[in-house]
């Protein structure tokens, strides 16, 4: 079912929003002092193009740098992004099919938002039998 759905918003979505994460990545990395952002950016670009299967959580190593890098983010690129996601969103929701791929757009939001001290981890299989036991 996973790849289905990826398949389907790759079409519909994902290849768009990837191309503006690689976009913003590029001319973050063109600028040197911005490459950390420009990095990032290439990092949520892939789990934009391919979400299902995938979530986003916490690092638990991650302190004040990652909340002020977020607000430099923010500025720079994240307003742009986050508003790529609402668009896409609501055009995805306008359609029966299109409500999960929507409602899965929403929820990336706030990583486009907010992408430092977050780490993207596969759902399902090996990581939650690791998690289960410590």
């Amino acid at each position: 079912m996973r790849t289905i759905l990826n398949l389907i918003w790759l079409v519909l979505s994902g290849f768009w929003l990837f191309l503006g994460y690689v976009a913003a990545g590029v001319v973050l990395c063109i600028l040197i002092i911005t490459i950390p952002w420009g990095i990032a950016s290439f990092r949520i670009g892939l789990y934009a193009l391919w979400p299902f299967g995938r979530t986003v959580v916490d690092k638990p190593s991650s302190g004040a740098f990652s909340f002020l890098g977020n607000v430099i983010w923010v500025i720079l690129a994240g307003w742009w992004l986050a508003l790529a996601h609402i668009v896409s969103g609501i055009a995805l929701c306008i359609t029966i099919i299109g409500i999960p791929l929507g409602i899965a757009d929403f929820k990336m939001v706030p990583i486009s938002l907010a992408p430092l001290g977050k780490e993207i981890v596969p759902t399902g299989g090996e990581f939650d039998q690791a998690v289960a036991r410590g």
